[in-house]
C-alpha cells in the first residue's frame, strides 16, 4: 500500500489552487451579449419559465446535474466527531469523485449543527437547488432519522451513502462470492461485526438478497446483540438473535459461512478465521486497518474468499463503484427518490459486470493481464469504464419501473453511449467510426501478431464485430500468449507466413511484385525474400485483395515502413506524395492534425499534396473542411525560407481550390482564435470560420502539438495516425499506442477500405 505522509497530503490540498474542486462556466462569456444572456436582462426569461412549471429548473438551469454533499462531521472516515468546518476536505474529495466517475457536479455544505431537526431544516430550505443530495459522515443513530425524513420531505434523491453505499457494493460482493462458493443464500451464517450505519444498512440488504434473519449474528462493541438487552435501539432491534450460546466474536464466526466487518482493525483472528465453514467468506471492511489484514486471512485458509477497503488487494469492495452512477441514473431520469428498488438494480448490474471480460484499460492499470470472475475477482474495479453505462442504466431503469421518475428513457443503447460520452470514454465520432465500421467488417491483417497490444486490439476489434482478424506471425507463440493473457481466439485467423504451407504464397506475391517492380532492379530471388517480412506479406495480401486493409508499426520503424508501402500499394495517383493525420477530440470540438508521422520537413510541393489530402481525409468523417497552415508568421511578418515554403503553398491551393476554405501562413493562437485573427486580418479566406484542419510546417511541430495536447488534457482523446494519400488501406501504428488507439485505427482502416471498394465498383 503506497504510504501517505502528513507532508505530502498537506502539500497536495495547498500547493496551486487551494482544495480540490471549482466551478467552471458552461456557456459564452465572453462578449457583452454573452453577458446580458447570461444574466440581466436574459436571465429574467428562463427565471419566469420555471415560475410557470418547476421542472423547467432541469431544463433551463445545473440543477439536474447538480448534487449537494452535505454533513455535519460527526463522524468523519474514522476520525469522529471533528466537526463540521473539519470535514470539509472529505466533502471536497467526495465532490471530485462524483465529477470525475459521474460526470456531476457538487457543491459541498458543511453544516455546523448536531441536533437532528435544526439540521433538517437547514436542508430542506436549500434543497431546491439540487437535483439530489448526497449525507455523509454523519454519525448514527441520528443518520437513520436524518435520512428517513429527508426522504420523506423533499422530492428529489436523498441517499446517505456511508450506509447505503457501503450495503450496495457488499451486496454485489457477497452475491457474487457465494455463486464462486456454491453456497445458498438462503442457507448460510452470517457474522456481522459491526451495529452502525453501515452494518444496519448492509445487513438490511443481504435480507433483501435473501439471507434469513434467524442465521444473522451482530456484534456491537458489547459482544453479540440479543434480544433481551435493555436500551437497544430501533436499528439493532432487527438483528437482535434470541440465541443465548454466543456472546463473543469468536464464538460467532465458528462454523460461520460470512464474516463482515464493519467495525474496527484487528479484532478477527487467524484462530477465528480456521474456526469457520468450508470456503469462508470474509469481508473486512474497516479502513485503513480492516479486521484481519488479507496475508493474515488468505494463511490463515487458503479457501478464504476476502474483501477488504483497501485497493492494494483483490476483492476492494470501495464505494466509488456505486454512488456516482447510482447518482447518475437517478438524476437523468429526474427521480424523486432512491428507493429499495433502485439500490437493488444497482447490485445486480455491479455483480453482473464482475461477470464479464474484463477492459484492457482495467488490467493495465492494476498491472495484470487475466482479471477473470473468481476468487479473486468478484467485484468490479473502481476503475472500470462500463460502471457509469451499467449501473446508471440499470438505476435509472428501476426508477422508471417503480414510478419515481419524471423523465422517460426510451432508448437505452442510446442512452448508454451518451454517458460513455460524458465522461470522455467514447466521443460521438469514435462511436460513429464504431458503428460503420461494425455495418460492414472488413478483412484486416495485423502485421505484429505476437505483439501483446496488437494481440488485444485484434481479439477488441473482432469482439466489437468491426473487422474479421487476421494475425500474422508464429502460431504457437501468439497462442501461447494468448492463452496468458486469457483471450478468446475463436474466429481470428493466424498466418505463419514462415511456414511450409505459405511457400506456394510467398512464390505468388514474390512474382507480382517482381513483375510490378522490375524496372526497379527488382528480381524474384529478392522479392520472394521479402515475403518472409511481414510488412510485405502483410501489404501484398491486400494488394492482391486476399485481404482488405493492414495495420502496422508497433515493431517497425518508420522509414522501412514507409517504404513497402510506396513498392507494394503505391501512392494515389493525383498526388505525389502522402501523409498521415491525427484527430483530436475535445470538449471544445474536432481538430485534424497534418502530417504527424510520415514527411519530415515538407517542401511547398509536399505542402499543397498534404493540404489536399487532409481536405479529403476531412470530408470522409463528414466534417467541411477549414484548413489553417500553420508557421512562426502571420501573413507575409516574415520572409524566412520556412514562412515562404508555407506562404507559396497557401497560393497554389487557394488558385487551384477557389472554393476551399483555406489560409495561412499564420500561428496557431490566430488559427484557433476566429476573433482575433477577423480582427487584425479580416480579409483572410477564413473571415468568421472556425478552423478544424491544421496543417504545419513539419513533422516536429505537428507531432509536438498533438503530443501536448494529449499530455496536458485528460480529456482529450487522439485517434491516429489516419493514413493519408496511398492506394489501398494500408494503416499506421504509433510505438505508444493503446490498444483502444489500435482498436480505433481499426475502424477507420476498415471504413477505408469498404469505401474504396464502393468507389472501384462505382468506376467499374
Amino acid at each position: 500500500m503506497v504510504q501517505i505522509s502528513k507532508d505530502a497530503a498537506l502539500a497536495y490540498h495547498e500547493n496551486g489552487r487551494a482544495g480540490k474542486i471549482e466551478v467552471k462556466p458552461t456557456k459564452p462569456y465572453r462578449t457583452q451579449t454573452d453577458l446580458s444572456l447570461a444574466y440581466s436582462p436574459g436571465v429574467a426569461f428562463p427565471c419566469l419559465e420555471i415560475q410557470q412549471d418547476p421542472n423547467n429548473a432541469y431544463k433551463y438551469t445545473d440543477k439536474g446535474n447538480l448534487v449537494a454533499v452535505i454533513s455535519n462531521g460527526t463522524a468523519v472516515l474514522g476520525l469522529g466527531d471533528i466537526g463540521a468546518m473539519s470535514g470539509k476536505p472529505v466533502m471536497e474529495g467526495k465532490g471530485l469523485l462524483f465529477k470525475i466517475y459521474g460526470g456531476i457536479d457538487v457543491f459541498d455544505i458543511e453544516v455546523a449543527e448536531k441536533d437532528p431537526e435544526k439540521f433538517c431544516e437547514a436542508v430542506e430550505r436549500i434543497a431546491p437547488t439540487f437535483g439530489g443530495i448526497n449525507l455523509e459522515d454523519i454519525k448514527a443513530p441520528e443518520c437513520f432519522y436524518i435520512e428517513e425524513r429527508l426522504k420523506r420531505t423533499l422530492d428529489i434523491p436523498v441517499m446517505h451513502d456511508d450506509q447505503h453505499g457501503t450495503a450496495i457494493i457488499s451486496a454485489a460482493g457477497l452475491k457474487n462470492a457465494l455463486e464462486v462458493n456454491g453456497k445458498d443464500i438462503t442457507k448460510v451464517r452470517i457474522v456481522v461485526n459491526g451495529a452502525g450505519a453501515a452494518a444496519i444498512s448492509c445487513t438490511k440488504l443481504y435480507v433483501a438478497l435473501g439471507a434469513q434473519k434467524e442465521n444473522i449474528l451482530m456484534l456491537d462493541s458489547k459482544g453479540v446483540i440479543t434480544d433481551d438487552r435493555e436500551n437497544l435501539t430501533a436499528e439493532k432491534k432487527l438483528f437482535a438473535t434470541h440465541r443465548r450460546d454466543v456472546h463473543t466474536l469468536a464464538e460467532a464466526v465458528k462454523g460461520a459461512d460470512v464474516f463482515v466487518g464493519l467495525s474496527k482493525g484487528n479484532v478477527l483472528t487467524q484462530d477465528m478465521v480456521r474456526s469457520m465453514a468450508e470456503d469462508p467468506i470474509v469481508f473486512a471492511l474497516a479502513n485503513p486497518v480492516p479486521e484481519i489484514s488479507y496475508e493474515d486471512a488468505v494463511s490463515s485458509r487458503p479457501d478464504v474468499l476476502m474483501s477488504t477497503g483497501r485497493s492494494d488487494y483483490p476483492n476492494q469492495i470501495n464505494n466509488v463503484i456505486g454512488f456516482p452512477y447510482i447518482f447518475r441514473g437517478a438524476l437523468d431520469v429526474h427521480a424523486t427518490a432512491i428507493n429499495e428498488e433502485m439500490k437493488m438494480a444497482a447490485v445486480h448490474a455491479i455483480a453482473d459486470l464482475a461477470k464479464l471480460p474484463v477492459p484492457d484499460v482495467v488490467n493495465d492499470v492494476y498491472k495484470v493481464n487475466n482479471l477473470k470472475f473468481g476468487r479473486d475477482y468478484f467485484i468490479p474495479k473502481p476503475v472500470d469504464p462500463r460502471l457509469i453505462s451499467e449501473v446508471s442504466a440499470a438505476v435509472a431503469k428501476a426508477a422508471i419501473d417503480s414510478g419515481v421518475a419524471r423523465r422517460v428513457i426510451t432508448d437505452w443503447d442510446e442512452y448508454k453511449n451518451s454517458l460513455s460520452v460524458l465522461l470522455g470514454q467514447e466521443t460521438k465520432l469514435t462511436q460513429k467510426l464504431y458503428a460503420t465500421a461494425a455495418a460492414h467488417p472488413q478483412r484486416i491483417v495485423f502485421a505484429e501478431g505476437i505483439h501483446p497490444t496488437m494481440l488485444k486490439a485484434a481479439v477488441q476489434a473482432k469482439a466489437e464485430g468491426i473487422c474479421h482478424p487476421i494475425l500474422l506471425g508464429n502460431d504457437e507463440r501468439i497462442m501461447k500468449l494468448a492463452n496468458e493473457l486469457d483471450l478468446n481466439m475463436e474466429g481470428i485467423e493466424i498466418i505463419n507466413l514462415r511456414h511450409d504451407r505459405e511457400a506456394e504464397r510467398r512464390e505468388r506475391y514474390a512474382k507480382l511484385l517482381t513483375e510490378k517492380r522490375q524496372r526497379d532492379g527488382y528480381t524474384f530471388e529478392e522479392a520472394n525474400d521479402k515475403m518472409f517480412e511481414r510488412n510485405y506479406f502483410g501489404m501484398m495480401m491486400v494488394e492482391t485483395g486476399e485481404a482488405d486493409a493492414f495495420i502496422t508499426g508497433l515493431y517497425t520503424r518508420y522509414s522501412n515502413t514507409i517504404k513497402v508501402a510506396k513498392e507494394i500499394i503505391g501512392i494515389r495517383p493525383e498526388y505525389k506524395h502522402f501523409g498521415t493525420m491525427h484527430i483530436i477530440n475535445s470538449p471544445k470540438g474536432t481538430l485534424f492534425i497534418a502530417d504527424t508521422l510520415i514527411n519530415n520537413d515538407p517542401d511547398t510541393e509536399v505542402l499543397v499534396d498534404l493540404a489536399e489530402l487532409s481536405a479529403t481525409a476531412v470530408r470522409f468523417f463528414n466534417e467541411k473542411p477549414t484548413i489553417a497552415m500553420i508557421s512562426h508568421s502571420n501573413f507575409g511578418s516574415d520572409n524566412s525560407e520556412g514562412s515562404q515554403k508555407v506562404r507559396n503553398a497557401v497560393a497554389t491551393i487557394q488558385q487551384e481550390h477557389p472554393d476551399l476554405a483555406i489560409d495561412g501562413e499564420m500561428q496557431i493562437s490566430f488559427a484557433l482564435n476566429k476573433e482575433l485573427r477577423d480582427n487584425l486580418y479580416p480579409f483572410t479566406r477564413l473571415k468568421g470560420k472556425d478552423v478544424n484542419t491544421l496543417i504545419f510546417p513539419n513533422l516536429t511541430s505537428a507531432r509536438s502539438s498533438y503530443k501536448m495536447l494529449q499530455a496536458l488534457n485528460t480529456d482529450v482523446e487522439i485517434i491516429g495516425p489516419i493514413q493519408m494519400g496511398l492506394n489501398k488501406a494500408i494503416h499506421f501504428c504509433d510505438f505508444g499506442c493503446s490498444v483502444r488507439d489500435v482498436v480505433n485505427i481499426t475502424a477507420v482502416a476498415g471504413i477505408d477500405a469498404y469505401v474504396e471498394k464502393i468507389k472501384s465498383r462505382i468506376n467499374k
